[in-house]
């Protein structure tokens, strides 16, 4: 009733509502923001990760507020809020002012009533909205969190937070007996809302990979672990898991240093895993062939060091497709040797190494490959078998998807496309790519990694039955921060059908404490994420077996 007498009396002096409007401002009205409504984000799927509910929030004016110590006390006491910011808030001179934000509408409706009928009136309920992730703690590195004035912190709540935000608009009012009084319509600016995003994310893979993974690295007695499942054809990221992890809904109960992806952020030796890479190099350059004979001394003395293997052993005689499976630290050194130092450093950065991946997530490392005329004269021999440089575990996927791709390099991605208010999907650029190796050699290195997987190889457990499985162990030790090294990386990656490969799967647990290798630890983790992605993308069984490769001579 009273805005309308209010308007009918603008009408009856002959006052122009909008300049009625611009009086009302200069004499105190306040302006509020409409916030817009912040979008999703889906997997690929269209299974929303994150999404905003209704919510509310309590405001106040503080010329209305006769007690303010008491009010502060019961907010505190209901909702959290700081007692003595909110009590500066109640005794400012305005007219409004916001205490709390993103509570459920029950919770604010009955502070508010509580308050009213203590006779501590100024404060009010207003609609607004709260960030939700309905399935908890899957994919929470990726999609980080929101913070109490509802912008991204983290993750891509924060990389693409004005995406997400759209833009807020505003509306102006004045206060007359506890009630808001709308002005002119030329005082409301209508919020845009923003646009949603959709990852490459299979939310039933990360799921999957998420438990596998935490279950593997405290059967270890792990520090940290990730995993990453990867489409080989196109580079897209179905799995990024991280342990440990937290709850988006609930980011306050975690560590900060939770919170991002070390899939992404951490970096570390590869070991053997760099392996693949380097004969995939000496392949493709003609100077070594599957089938190349090579003799292994029980050590080889380097420089002012002596380089040894996992396991003891006289003189050896292997194939460089036996180096690999049995995964020899000398065999793979005396290889690299034949490769001038430059040409070695061409290849590994071909293959993505040294140089961040892009993925659009903040504060990812691009690791370290040192420049040519940085290597020592060690280097070459250290940096064959994964020890003297350091990579992320997206860099170290990437790498041997372009093995499995028939050595085409393709820029790996997190985010599939964009949605806008109307449900119209804009999908992203199409990934970069260039080749590494050729298709010869990247078969041929495959076929050196199904070895791997065999009966002799390193990692029986990472075989799937029906399926030709390539596959490369890894251990390293773990540079410390406080200078040498500590602890264990230890490590899986493969990919299947070995022969028509689709994924690309990678494990890696960091500080094992039980003594386990990255076949008996993380090859069973890589069994059932590959098996997984397998079943879930319908791709059927290879139908017939690999071919043997001597592994001795």
């Amino acid at each position: 009733m009273l805005s309308l007498f209010a308007a009918r009396l603008i009408q009856l002096q002959g006052i122009d509502e909008n300049d009625y409007a611009q009086m009302a401002v200069q004499k105190g009205a306040k302006t509020v923001a409409l916030q817009a409504p912040r979008a999703p984000i889906y997997d690929r799927n269209g299974v929303a990760l994150a999404q905003t509910v209704d919510a509310a929030k309590l405001v106040a004016d503080p010329a209305m507020i006769r007690d303010p110590a008491a009010v502060a006390t019961r907010l505190h006491r209901r909702v959290g809020v700081d007692y003595i910011a909110t009590l500066e808030l109640l005794k400012k001179d305005t007219r409004y002012v916001e205490l709390a934000r993103h509570l459920p509408d029950r919770q604010a409706e009955a502070v508010v009533n509580g308050l009213n009928s203590a006779d501590l009136g100024g404060v009010f309920a207003y609609d607004d909205t709260a960030r939700f992730y309905p399935a908890g703690d899957v994919a929470a590195n990726l999609l980080g969190f929101t913070g109490a004035e509802g912008g991204g912190l983290y993750g891509f709540e924060r990389a693409l937070d004005s995406l997400l935000a759209g833009k807020d608009g505003s509306a102006t009012y004045l206060m007359a007996d506890e009630q808001q009084i709308p002005l002119a319509d030329s005082t409301v600016t209508a919020p845009i809302e923003g646009t949603g995003v959709k990852l490459t994310i299979d939310q039933d893979l990360q799921f999957l990979a998420q438990r596998r993974l935490a279950q593997a690295v405290k059967e270890t007695g792990g520090s940290s672990g990730v995993a990453v499942v990867q489409d080989v054809e196109t580079g897209e990221l179905l799995a990024l898991a991280d342990y440990p992890t937290y709850d988006p809904n609930e980011w306050m109960a975690t560590a900060e240093k939770n919170y991002g992806s070390r899939a992404l952020m951490d970096v570390y030796e590869p070991g053997s895993v760099q392996k693949a890479l380097t004969f995939a190099a000496l392949i493709d350059a003609g100077y070594v062939k599957p089938k190349t004979k090579i003799t292994v001394p029980p050590s080889l003395p380097r420089a002012d060091s002596t380089i040894n293997d996992y396991f003891d052993h006289g003189t050896l005689r292997l194939t460089a497709a036996g180096v690999l499976a049995r995964s020899s630290n000398i065999g793979t050194a005396l290889s690299a040797e034949q490769m001038p130092i430059p040409q070695l450093h061409r290849y590994l950065r071909s293959f993505g190494l040294g140089e961040p991946t892009g993925v659009g997530l903040i504060g990812e490392s691009g690791g370290l490959l040192p420049e040519p005329a940085d290597w020592l004269p060690i280097s070459r021999d250290t940096i064959s078998f994964g020890q003297g440089l350091s990579v992320n575990a997206v860099q170290m996927s990437t790498a041997l998807s372009a093995i499995a791709n028939d050595g085409v390099y393709v820029k790996p991605s997190l985010v599939s496309g964009y949605v806008g208010s109307d449900g119209a999907l804009e999908g992203a650029d199409a990934p970069s790519r260039h080749r590494v190796i050729s298709v010869k050699t990247a078969k041929q290195v495959a076929h050196m990694m199904e070895g791997v997987t065999g009966p002799e190889g390193t990692a029986p457990l990472a075989a799937i039955n029906g399926y030709r499985v390539a596959g490369k162990t890894g251990t390293a030790q773990r540079a410390s921060e406080q200078g040498g090294y500590r602890g264990f990386t230890i490590s899986f990656a493969g990919f299947a059908p070995a022969d028509e490969p689709r994924f690309v799967v990678y494990v890696v647990i960091q500080e094992p404490t039980d003594g386990s290798g990255g076949g008996s630890a993380g090859g069973p983790v890589f069994h059932d994420l590959m098996a997984a992605a397998l079943q879930k993308y319908g791709v059927s069984p290879t139908g017939r077996r690999s071919p043997a490769l001597p592994i001795a001579w």
